[in-house]
């Protein structure tokens, strides 16, 4: 059976860049091209196996940064069909002024975000900061942080072997009712831990995918203390048998693995 799974809560492909750059710990202005391009196809590659809807602008990203790596590997003044005006100029230069944009504006609304419901609107002047600091919070995680996890996860599978296997139908919506289940008895899981079950890859994909919808819907959050610490997930609010049979029947039932 081929499935097919749309989610809202993707970022654009800038994000996506943004990530790559920050993992690799380089500069926004000297992008490792080919690194990058090579670590982006195989993310849009994970996506596909997920069976989750890649929209259109992941592809034409993909195909500027292919573009920009072939004409980086062409020496200087070979550039075909280009004007004389843009020999000489560094193909990255447009991609890298895209990204520095983007970052500011993405910077200025995370900091707006941040600010208190009723002053977002209101600017005043605020009182001197307690020199005491106050315990240190909790940090979303991006969903292709969530993807470079989930990839350890599946990485750590034993490889494919060639015999007859019984598939077993999976549903997001049990997946989804069993991670309710688990947070409303624990209060919180370790992200790797809820998949230490799963003996599959089919299994680890349908769990993720129950784990996006419920975030999509607001009913968990999936939080870092610190980059590259272990990731939580956790109840974002609790909820009522209704609460929560109102959560599942906003996801279709179609069953994985027929």
């Amino acid at each position: 059976m081929s499935t097919h799974v749309e989610t809202e809560i993707f970022e654009g492909p800038l994000d996506l860049l943004l990530h790559l750059i920050k993992k690799n710990e380089v500069s926004i202005t000297d992008i490792p091209i080919a690194t990058i391009t090579e670590q982006y196809l195989a993310t849009l590659d994970l996506l596909q196996s997920l069976s989750l809807d890649v929209a259109g602008e992941f592809l034409v990203m993909a195909s500027t940064l292919i573009h920009i790596k072939s004409r980086m590997l062409l020496p200087a003044g070979d550039d075909v069909g280009d004007d004389d005006e843009d020999q000489g100029l560094d193909p990255r230069d447009e991609l890298v002024r895209r990204l520095l944009e983007y970052q500011r504006y993405k910077e200025a609304a995370q900091d707006l975000d941040q600010r208190e419901v009723l002053s977002r609107d209101v600017f005043t002047r605020s009182a001197a900061p307690n020199e005491e600091a106050g315990p240190r919070g909790f940090r979303e995680v991006s969903v292709f942080e969530l993807l470079a996890a989930l990839k350890r996860i599946i990485d750590r599978l034993p490889k494919d072997t060639f015999h007859d296997v019984t598939l077993e139908k999976i549903s997001v919506r049990e997946k989804m009712t069993h991670l309710l289940d688990v947070l409303r008895a624990q209060g919180s899981v370790l992200f790797e831990n809820f998949f230490a079950t799963a003996n599959s890859r089919m299994e680890i994909i349908v769990t993720f995918l129950a784990m996006l919808e419920l975030v999509k819907v607001r009913a968990i959050r999936i939080v870092q203390e610190q980059l590259a610490g272990p990731i939580t997930i956790e109840a974002a609010a609790v909820m009522d048998s209704v609460s929560e049979q109102a959560v599942l029947e906003q996801v279709e039932e179609e069953p994985y693995g027929a």
